[in-house]
């Protein structure tokens, strides 16, 4: 579970992002950050004994800093106002997909799969989603999946409007083709993030995204 002062403080930042208020509130931030990590490790340890390949990540490798990069940006306000972290057996900086946890009030949500990926790295999975449907459909399609997840998102920024290159129209894969990124999530509601029993409902997600993260990793390597 997460302490209330952590949502809390994280309630605060986006009414007062700017670097005096952050700078007043400097221990509040390391406490906050310091819980978050406790849990990120927690969730790492727990869920590694069903997926082996991220037992040797360490939460501090895996979360990302609060300091948001605004060079090249519109929006100059300095700081995120949220917490993340990305479990992949090849680091958070790998072309492979992983295990993401979201800490944001009102919007926090655990699942993940693979954001944005390189050309070459989406090619690779359309072509294997392709060729291998059937067992890609298996896995999306599973009652406990689609308990969960529903299904992958279908966001505006995540798909095509059109069938990628290569590909027929009338693909049985179609919709799944169109996708440039392969994530599931499952909402978390406030009381949930402060519930003993979160590491238990999000190893519960993470299992159950585990055959498709599988699919996935295997079309990349």
């Amino acid at each position: 579970m997460l302490q209330s002062s952590t949502l809390k403080y994280l309630r605060d930042l986006p009414r007062n992002n700017n670097k005096p208020w952050f700078d007043a509130h400097r221990k509040q931030f390391e406490d906050a950050k310091d819980d978050f990590a406790i849990f990120v490790q927690a969730l790492i340890d727990s869920h590694s004994k069903k997926d082996e390949s991220i037992a040797h990540l360490k939460a501090k490798d895996c979360t990302f800093r609060i300091n948001r990069d605004v060079r090249f940006s519109k929006d100059k306000l300095p700081y995120k106002d949220n917490m993340g972290a990305y479990m992949s057996k090849g680091g958070k900086k790998s072309p492979f997909g992983g295990y993401y946890f979201h800490l944001q009030p009102g919007k926090a949500f655990v699942g993940g799969g693979l954001w944005m990926p390189m050309p070459a790295e989406l090619q690779k999975v359309r072509q294997e989603i392709d060729y291998n449907f059937d067992e890609f459909k298996k896995i999306v399609k599973n009652r406990k999946f689609s308990s969960i997840y529903g299904d992958l998102s279908r966001d505006k920024e995540y798909m095509l409007t059109r069938v990628p290159k290569g590909y027929e129209v009338d693909n049985p894969a179609a919709e799944y083709l169109k996708l440039k990124s392969f994530v599931a999530l499952m909402p978390l509601k406030d009381s949930d993030l402060t519930s003993k029993d979160l590491i238990k409902k999000a190893s519960a997600a993470l299992l159950t995204l585990k055959p498709m993260l599988e699919f996935i990793n295997r079309s990349i390597e």
